[in-house]
């Protein structure tokens, strides 16, 4: 009983996994059109692809990371697949670029379909059952084991998040309360410095003894 159980939680949670929707979009020509995506450290991500192909347009594919590195690039792109590995988390860009001769007269808008995936959701279990030679059962609490870990990594960077806001939070406060005294301090002094040279300016007319 505890077994079938188990067996409908995974088969429950990878469906949920497994449930992508990929995005589609129209590109004009002569125009530039990214995505953006943060993704954590050591994740796989792959995606798949399909442009529509128009006359005397070409559409170029670019995958960069926020320092500039080129993580995949294709020219005169039209359908295909890429897969990379993340060292880090970092912001991920995947650029759509359209380019077409002068002088070719109005082109359509060019329809991109793009289906991404990355950590539980990349991997490829039929592959992994067929080289460990794991049954179906086994393969279903393989994906329930990865998407466990996934989930105490998310919970772990959020935790590591929230830590480092709460410290620069604090700082933060510090600082402002520093800032707070200082400028007391200084409107007090200016205050009295008022007063004095008042007192004098009003001694010096003879308004006051």
């Amino acid at each position: 009983m505890a077994r079938f159980r188990v067996l409908l939680l995974s088969l429950s949670l990878s469906f949920v996994v497994q449930s992508v929707v990929a995005i589609s979009f129209y590109l004009p020509v002569h125009s530039r059109k990214c995505l953006r995506e943060e993704i954590h450290k050591d994740v796989l991500v792959t995606g798949e692809y399909e442009i529509m192909e128009q006359p005397n347009t070409k559409t170029n594919l670019k995958i960069t990371d926020s320092s500039g590195h080129i993580l995949y690039v294709k020219e005169e792109a039209t359908k295909g697949k890429f897969a990379f590995t993340t060292e880090d988390y970092d912001m991920f860009e995947v650029c759509f670029e359209s380019k077409s001769p002068m002088g070719t007269g109005r082109v359509p808008d060019q329809q991109i379909n793009l289906d991404m995936k990355h950590g539980v959701e990349a991997k490829n279990y039929e592959e992994i059952a067929k080289v460990e030679k794991l049954k179906p059962l086994e393969v279903e609490l393989r994906r329930l084991e990865d998407l466990s870990e996934s989930i105490v990594n998310d919970f772990a960077y959020m935790k590591k998040r929230e830590e480092e806001m709460r410290d620069t939070n604090e700082s933060t406060n510090t600082r402002v309360l520093y800032f707070s005294i200082f400028s007391m301090c200084c409107l007090i002094g200016l205050a009295t410095w008022q007063v004095f040279y008042l007192r004098r300016f009003f001694k010096a007319k003879k308004l006051i003894e």
